[in-house]
């Protein structure tokens, strides 16, 4: 059986004995309802004549027994409505919680080529119609086969050539459902990739919305949208197109069985080798064909939307991802901080070129290292292979003489400490955000890395201090605020090695002089490797390195370089002359 198949069983694993309590009262819902034309039969063939013994008090008990039987299938339906879909909806939320867990373990290179708002679309339209199929597809089927059987023996035993006359129409609804369940499986896979291209517009356009709005471009993105959305209109087009044929075939297949049925009933009762209560009888049982029909139906829909959906989610979860632990990863007990790069080669694609070829550097344990240089060198890139969001092409980067694919991706990454020019702030409240950085800090531990980021009196001037809402990606905060909130959860994670890329080069000059206070008592003690834009921040460097395209083109002290009056001096000149 395909890896797929076996993945989709393996979700009912865990809710197996609610799945047999769903299938056994399907079952005896399904034979109630092949019990009750029974009754009937039995109520039109043997109480009705004249001189019948005991009529009402028979008709009565049978009354009686129908009422219960009744009784017990509502109560069997109520078990299936209710536990069958609370089942489908766990099996639903326990693949967004997988294919959730699977995206927070793939790489920046994924995200490099994917849109935001198309995976909120794999994780959660794709997901929705998987709970009705995983409630009733196992029910479907088995009411239908039980009904198809049960109606096929009984009608068999009444009148054989009329049962026959209604199978005949079988093969024939079978070979329809088939060619147009294909015509609906390609439309809703359109349909959701069209719906992916939606949700993605959306969540560009208002992530973006500031931008929008100073530039005047709301129509723009009206435009935008608009044709993001015809695209979805079209496919749903050619989705309802075959639905409406398939839908509406099988429903004059249904009918005409139930003509059939009529006219070559009402012929055999002419020719005396049928009698009206059997009719009847018959005309019930082909009432009950026609319910598991409509449920087959139905599940044919439920299983090409879920299908569909499922499809789409393996896809993502039978993605690897791109940074992986190796077999047996190292787990030092004490991270010094000695940092290595020994011919590092990278590129983010093979077209794209190299970023670095044979790059070499060390960084000792707690030295302070500034990395300068002109835009496009690669010095973000440098400080993005070191806790290996990207993996290193050639050469090997090392800490403390380990090679860092040998260590443990979360150890070395809790062990490294970022400060970014681009703040990320989760929308909640200002203490959340702090103690990101250690999830099990204390209240008090919490106000002391606000302390030492020069981040507490701030915090207190807001209107509800450490419990402030700051919106998202903290967006009623200044930007110098923002920074040194990220500044404070660094202090909390208290990592031995840090790298701040180009973490004041947005700020202006107030807002920059007290957060490089707080980054300077940050990187006392701590192996630092600074991104920088402005020189002037990064005079008390142990170590500049000017980075090249052909690789490390200087090192020395700033006022070694400046002694040199070479690429760095011609730097710091420039930028003192602006």
């Amino acid at each position: 059986m395909p890896s797929r198949a076996m993945k989709f069983l393996s979700l009912y694993r865990p809710h197996l004995g609610l799945l047999t309590a769903d299938l056994v009262c399907a079952f005896i819902a399904a034979a109630i309802t092949l019990i009750l034309p029974l009754c009937v039969r039995f109520i039109t063939q043997n109480l009705l004549d004249a001189g019948a013994p005991n009529q009402l008090r028979d008709i009565g008990l049978m009354a009686l027994l129908m009422l219960a039987l009744v009784a017990a299938h509502t109560l069997c339906n109520l078990f299936i409505d209710y536990q069958g879909h609370m089942m489908g909806a766990r099996m639903e939320s326990e693949m967004r919680r997988e294919l959730f867990a699977h995206f927070q373990k793939l790489s920046f290179s994924f995200y490099d080529d994917q849109k935001t708002g198309q995976l909120m679309s794999r994780i959660t339209n794709d997901l929705f119609a998987l709970s009705e199929l995983f409630h009733h597809g196992p029910e479907d089927l088995a009411i239908g086969l039980i009904k198809f059987g049960g109606v096929f023996l009984i009608t068999l035993s009444i009148n054989p050539a009329l049962s026959l006359v209604v199978c005949a129409f079988l093969p024939l609804m079978l070979v329809f459902s088939l060619h147009f369940n294909r015509k609906m499986h390609r439309a809703l896979r359109l349909s959701k990739e069209r719906i992916a291209e939606v949700n993605a517009q959306i969540e560009d356009s208002l992530a973006g919305i500031r931008v929008v709005q100073s530039f005047a471009n709301e129509a723009l993105e009206h435009a935008k949208f608009d044709r993001a959305n015809a695209r979805f209109v079209d496919s749903r087009r050619l989705e309802y197109k075959s639905e409406g044929y398939f839908y509406g075939g099988m429903a004059a297949f249904t009918q005409l069985m139930t003509v059939v049925v009529v006219v070559f009933g009402a012929i055999a009762i002419t020719q005396a080798a049928l009698d009206l209560s059997d009719l009847i009888t018959f005309l019930l049982y082909v009432g009950i064909l026609i319910e598991p029909i409509q449920r087959l139906v139905n599940f044919a829909r439920w299983y090409q939307e879920g299908i569909t959906g499922f499809h789409r989610f393996m896809d993502m979860i039978e993605l690897p991802p791109a940074i992986q632990n190796c077999d047996r990863p190292g787990w030092p007990e004490r991270v010094r901080g000695r940092l290595e790069l020994q011919n590092v080669k990278f590129s983010y694609k093979t077209e794209f070129g190299d970023v670095f070829r044979n790059l070499t550097l060390s960084i000792a344990e707690g030295e302070y290292v500034a990395l300068v240089g002109s835009s496009g060198v690669g010095k973000t890139t440098l400080g993005s292979l070191i806790p290996r969001f990207y993996d290193v092409s050639g050469g090997r980067i090392c800490l403390d003489g380990v090679d860092i694919r040998a260590l443990d991706i979360s150890l070395l990454r809790r062990n490294i400490g970022t400060v970014e020019q681009d703040v990320y702030l989760f929308a909640g409240a200002v203490a959340e955000n702090i103690r990101y950085g250690n999830p099990g800090a204390t209240d008090a531990e919490v106000i002391a890395a606000a302390k030492s980021a020069n981040a507490h009196d701030f915090i207190r001037a807001l209107p509800q201090g450490y419990a402030t809402e700051i919106g998202q990606r903290g967006v009623k905060l200044s930007a110098g605020q923002r920074q040194r909130l990220s500044i404070a959860r660094v202090f909390l994670k208290d990592p031995p090695l840090l790298i701040l890329d180009e973490a004041t080069s947005a700020l202006d000059s107030e807002s920059e002089r007290v957060v490089q206070q707080s980054l300077e008592r940050l990187i006392e003690n701590r192996t630092t490797l600074v991104i920088a834009h402005r020189l002037s921040t990064i005079r008390n460097a142990d170590r500049i390195l000017v980075l090249t395209e052909d690789g490390i083109g200087e090192q020395g002290s700033h006022a070694e370089l400046m002694e040199r009056d070479g690429v760095y001096a011609n730097l710091y000149r420039l930028q003192l002359a602006r």
